[in-house]
C-alpha cells in the first residue's frame, strides 16, 4: 500500500467528521439542558407561592383520580 491511498476502513475518532458530529451533538445536548433548566425555573417561581391546605386528609387514597377534592388552594 502506498502512504498516499486513503484506507475506506480507517476510522480515527479525532478526524473532522466524528470531531464536527462530536461538536454538534455537545452543543444540542447543552442547549436541550439549557432549555429545560430556564423551563424548570420558571415553573418553580410560578408556583413557588401556590400554598394549599387539607379538607379532609384521612380521605386521600393511593390512587385516586378525587384526591384534588381533599385540598384547596389558600389565596
Amino acid at each position: 500500500m502506498r502512504v498516499n491511498e486513503e484506507n475506506p476502513t480507517r476510522r480515527l475518532c479525532f478526524n473532522l467528521n466524528g470531531l464536527m458530529g462530536g461538536v454538534i451533538a455537545l452543543v444540542l445536548l447543552l442547549t436541550i439542558l439549557g432549555v429545560l433548566t430556564a423551563w424548570d425555573i420558571q415553573v418553580q417561581k410560578a408556583n413557588a407561592e401556590n400554598y394549599y391546605k387539607l379538607k379532609d386528609p384521612q380521605g386521600i387514597q393511593f390512587k385516586s383520580d378525587d384526591n384534588y377534592k381533599h385540598y384547596e388552594l389558600v389565596k
